[in-house]
């Protein structure tokens, strides 16, 4: 026990005496309260959708362009489109040279059949296959409200309701559509945890490979056990792991207390306690899961080169919920987002993920929790037996088939 301790005790002191992890644990968060500080002092007066639209986005710039109606149904221009904004054009020669000098963007071409085949053609000076059609929504509408003998609402209408007022039974406070931080609050939060969870598991694997590549690793087992070494890395980088996860979600909570009267928020942007205790639980489980499967991995690999190109053969599982993160904001409660957030390789990210987009059933959180619970002890005992002097002193090349092999119990 005393040997694990200090093995535990070495790992806390070397990761702290690092200024690049002083500066992530401590720098990134007193930089970004900062940064809200000036934003708050900036918005005065200011809503904060207006603010974040200012600092995210760019202005929009809408560009003329024209259309050539074959079919002779557009009539006339709503009074409500601004003037200029579709210039109609007697034939193609003269759109097309309207575009060449400059005049307009791009221009449309109505087909004389257009009410048996719908067609309309787009035509613009740049080939751009994952561009948007320019104006066509607008070019649509007038189509719409010609069709519809001018009657603009009607044609406003036809495309669906003008106005949906969402009522939900919940008692809990409820976000409006329209805030920019409904979709950035809870990506935010998923790409916290992710970065917190890598970050601290990836400290083992760098620490088990680096000591295996320059050898000292021969030296602790001289007087360590595979398990005490083991037991001691995940414990010690664990704390510091912890550390780190407490001040950047501390530090995001204070913010956001602090932003209701900064920058206006509703209660509803304000994340509860609970969200702190279960950010705690899951980073935890989380941390352990990964960490002991870096620690399985970096007593595979000959060198620290090759322990990060085999890194994305653990971590891939975390990536899934990055590219699926707009099904857990926009459809919390999917299946897809359930299946996620149960699945223990992917639960630490996609259940923070749904806990911040909102109210999550508890069963399905203890649920989630209780799985990794399992996870963690089935994997720690998958790596201890991988974690032995023999496979941790040979300098065999790294095999992504023999590492899921001795996960599990066949190698």
């Amino acid at each position: 026990m005393n040997k694990t301790l200090l093995v535990l005790r070495h790992e806390i002191i070397t990761i702290l005496r690092r200024p690049s992890f002083l500066f992530a644990i401590f720098g990134i968060p007193i930089i970004g309260s900062l940064v809200f500080i000036i934003a708050g002092q900036l918005s005065k007066g200011t809503s904060s959708q207006n603010i974040l639209t200012q600092l995210i986005s760019s202005p929009t710039t809408i560009q003329a362009e024209g259309y050539v109606d074959h079919s002779g149904i557009i009539k006339e221009i709503p009074a409500s489109v601004q003037p200029g904004l579709l210039v109609a054009f007697p034939d193609e020669t003269s759109a097309r040279n309207a575009v060449v000098n400059g005049e307009i963007a791009a221009y449309y071409i109505i087909s004389s059949d257009y009410l048996q085949s719908g067609k309309i053609v787009y035509v613009s000076s740049e080939f751009n296959p994952i561009g948007s059609s320019g104006q066509s929504g607008l070019l649509g509408w007038i189509l719409d409200v010609n069709l519809l003998g001018g009657n603009a609402m009607l044609a406003t209408l036809a495309n669906g309701p003008a106005n949906v007022n969402k009522v939900s039974l919940s008692t809990a406070p409820q976000r409006e559509e329209s805030n920019m931080l409904t979709y950035f609050l809870p990506y935010g939060v998923t790409m916290l945890f992710y970065i917190v969870i890598l970050s601290a598991a990836s400290l083992l694997l760098s620490s088990v490979a680096k000591e295996k590549e320059n050898r000292v690793m021969e030296i602790l087992m001289v007087s360590l056990t595979p398990r005490q070494l083991l037991t001691g890395k995940i414990v010690g980088l664990g704390l510091v792991g912890l550390l780190q996860t407490i001040t950047w979600v501390g530090t995001g909570r204070i913010l956001l207390a602090r932003g209701g009267t900064t920058f206006n928020l509703s209660s509803a942007f304000q994340l509860p306690v609970s969200f702190m205790v279960w950010g705690l639980v899951f980073f935890i489980l989380g941390y352990a899961v990964y960490a002991s499967l870096m620690a399985g991995l970096g007593s595979m690999v000959p060198n620290l080169r090759e322990a990060s190109q085999a890194t994305l053969l653990v971590i891939f599982p975390l990536i899934i919920p990055i590219f699926l993160i707009n099904v857990l904001i926009d459809e919390p409660h999917s299946l897809l987002s359930t299946i996620m957030s149960l699945f223990p390789l992917t639960s630490p990210v996609a259940m923070m993920t749904r806990l911040a987009a909102g109210d999550v059933p508890i069963w399905q959180i203890l649920l989630a929790a209780a799985l990794l619970v399992l996870t963690v002890i089935l994997v720690i005992r998958a790596v201890a037996r991988m974690f032995q002097a023999q496979s941790i002193l040979s300098g065999q090349p790294f095999s992504s088939k023999l590492f899921i092999n001795a996960l599990l119990g066949k190698a």
